[in-house]
């Protein structure tokens, strides 16, 4: 692996020899080369002001350099040279990332880059956007704007790594929501959202085996390197233990995991992961991911006034089906759409939406409750949307309480949302139209500020939907990580690599037509990836498991820097995902290894 370190004033000269070496590469003939030798000679006297770092083998030799140029907030990537014999390692990629971080840190707000024809490529796939302008001598300009971690993202880990814990399972089982069923196996697909709890991982630790492959294909995409595996924990439909008890069980895991000095990120609190972490438990602090905590904690902020933007639905409690059913015969008979809700429920599940025409066909409010599973339900009000298809309707607002207490914006975005249900996340620039932004932040805000108060600790976010007046209604908190929070950790890591100003959203399921065995499925994401790359665009796949169902889907992230490309690259993941598995015939959960195929 090639180190960095700053150039030196006697380096001068070997240095320019490198520079000729690596643009004769190219093929340009002695004429050429000759001509522009002046405009590519490296001074000893000038390179501390021409910022040029190198890159160097273990045994001291010069890879390659780099000069980052100019003053801030305008700036230019210099010179970027590799040797001839080192191309292809990778070090072109280190000196380019290098010189963004650099120029972020200096205020850099425009790096313009003038590229050799022949390394245009190689900045499209570092994310340089290419500009209208004109260099004048046959150089492909190039520019970008370089951008450092935000201060959320630097504050939710201590701004470096962390060991992200994938225990959605055992979080959902706190609140009734997890079976050793197919809800079990859900949680553990899901639970490969670990990958990106934080921008950068040291460690992941998943209850389910997933295939290496997956894990080499997100790690390039983001760049991290020597991220540690522990997985297959709490494998299998019959699994009962959690993930955090799990490693307890493996000593030397636990160890490994807890003693390595880093935070543990976990996907959500649970009082076995507080056993894990060392940390003090309190289940009372999670008391806001019930419906109706919630809901009342929205209204004792509400009326302090100072947010009106937020109308808060009306909402009942409902102790008995008897209950319930009166008030939602009423409503019915009145024309009134109803939501019903179960106290807990993740991604929509345990609320369903009642129209007046529902309950009609099903004979009367107490045959539509009989479909609803048993306990305690929460009648509310519906919330109807903006008139226009195009309107945003479901938003959320993210943020976190940090140790201290403090509440920390991550931001805002926006939701898919089919029916109740959640189906993925977009973030960026500007996706939350400018009526909703003000009101959005400043309840999140005052939501994380209550949280605090109450004792919480950790990520949280409040959920939104549009009403037709153009107001936010709050429907419920999540005291967990999420899929939009995933996207904020996406969308923080490839600003900082690439340049600011993506825009990412998660696709909760990408339906496929058949079971891939695992080789197949590589080569489905090579193709994706590399289809959405001639796009300008970024695709990683973010639950891989899932693909090995009876029912298959795949989880994937895709990440642009326009909404338009962020909705073709979406549109290319679905029909590539169905055209790939045309060849093959759906296969039987009795499909055994020789298949290729990892039962699961």
């Amino acid at each position: 692996m090639a180190k960095l370190r700053a150039a030196r004033p006697e380096e001068a000269e070997a240095l320019t020899a490198l520079v000729a070496r690596s643009k004769a590469y190219w093929g340009y003939d002695a004429e050429f080369l000759a001509a522009c030798a002046g405009e590519l000679r490296i001074r000893g006297a000038q390179v501390a002001a021409r910022r040029i770092v190198v890159a160097e083998d273990a045994d001291g030799a010069v890879l390659g350099l780099a000069s980052l140029e100019g003053r801030a907030p305008r700036g230019e990537l210099g010179l970027l040279f590799v040797e001839p014999a080192a191309m292809g390692r990778g070090v072109g990629r280190l000196l380019y990332r290098d010189a963004l971080r650099r120029a972020a840190e200096l205020g850099v707000r425009r790096l313009l880059i003038d590229s050799d024809p022949h390394a245009a490529g190689f900045y499209r796939a570092m994310g340089a956007v290419p500009s209208a302008g004109d260099t004048g001598n046959g150089l492909v300009r190039f520019e970008v704007v370089p951008a450092a971690l935000p201060g959320w993202a630097r504050a939710w880990t201590g701004g470096g790594r962390a060991v992200h814990v994938g225990n959605v399972g055992e979080f959902n089982a706190q609140f009734g929501a997890c079976s050793p069923d197919r809800q079990q196996r859900a949680a553990h697909h899901y639970a490969c959202l670990a990958a990106f709890y934080s921008p950068e991982p040291a460690a992941l630790v998943l209850p389910a085996v997933v295939p290496a492959s997956w894990v080499r294909r997100v790690c390039g995409a983001m760049e991290w390197e020597g991220v540690e595996l522990y997985d297959g924990l709490a494998e299998g439909p019959t699994a009962t233990t959690g993930l955090s008890e799990a490693v307890r069980a493996r000593p030397a895991l636990a160890g490994r995991v807890t003693g390595s000095g880093l935070p543990l990120v976990p996907w959500g609190r649970t009082e076995p992961f507080a056993r894990l972490a060392g940390l003090p438990w309190r289940a009372r602090d999670l008391r806001y991911e019930s419906k109706s905590a919630a809901h009342a904690m929205f209204g004792r902020i509400l009326a302090g006034g100072g947010h009106p933007g937020i109308a808060l639905p009306a909402q009942w409690r409902a102790d008995s089906r008897r209950a319930a059913a009166r008030v939602l015969a009423r409503r019915a008979r009145a024309g009134h759409t109803t939501v019903l809700k179960s106290r807990h429920g993740v991604g929509g599940s345990g609320t369903t939406v009642v129209t007046p025409e529902r309950v009609r066909e099903a004979g009367g409010a107490r045959a539509v409750l009989r479909s609803f599973p048993r306990g305690s339900l929460l009648v509310e009000e519906y919330v109807a949307g903006p008139d226009g298809p195009d309107e945003p309707r479901d938003l959320t607002y993210d943020g976190f309480v940090d140790g201290a207490g403090r509440v920390h914006e991550v931001g805002g975005a926006l939701m898919e949302v089919a029916g109740t249900g959640y189906r993925g996340a977009t973030v960026g620039p500007g996706v939350v139209p400018g009526w909703a932004r003000k009101p959005l932040l400043a309840f999140g805000e005052a939501v994380g500020r209550e949280l605090a108060a109450g004792g919480y600790r950790g990520w949280f976010d409040v959920d939104f939907v549009a009403d037709a007046a153009g107001r936010l209604a709050p429907t419920e908190t999540n005291l967990r990580l999420t899929g939009p929070s995933v996207a904020f950790m996406v969308a923080a890591r490839l600003d900082a690599l690439r340049g600011a100003g993506h825009f990412v959203r998660t696709v909760d399921r990408v339906e496929l037509g058949a079971r891939l065995p695992e080789a197949h499925l590589e080569e489905l994401c090579a193709e994706l990836a590399g289809r959405c790359a001639a796009l300008g665009a970024v695709f990683v796949p973010a639950i891989p498991t899932a693909a090995f169902e009876p029912e298959p889907w795949l989880g994937v992230l895709v990440a642009a820097r326009s909404v338009a490309r962020l909705d073709a690259a979406e549109a290319l993941v679905r029909a590539g995902a169905l055209g790939a598995v045309a060849g093959f015939a759906p296969q039987s959960s009795e499909s055994n290894g020789e298949s290729g195929l990892r039962v699961r």
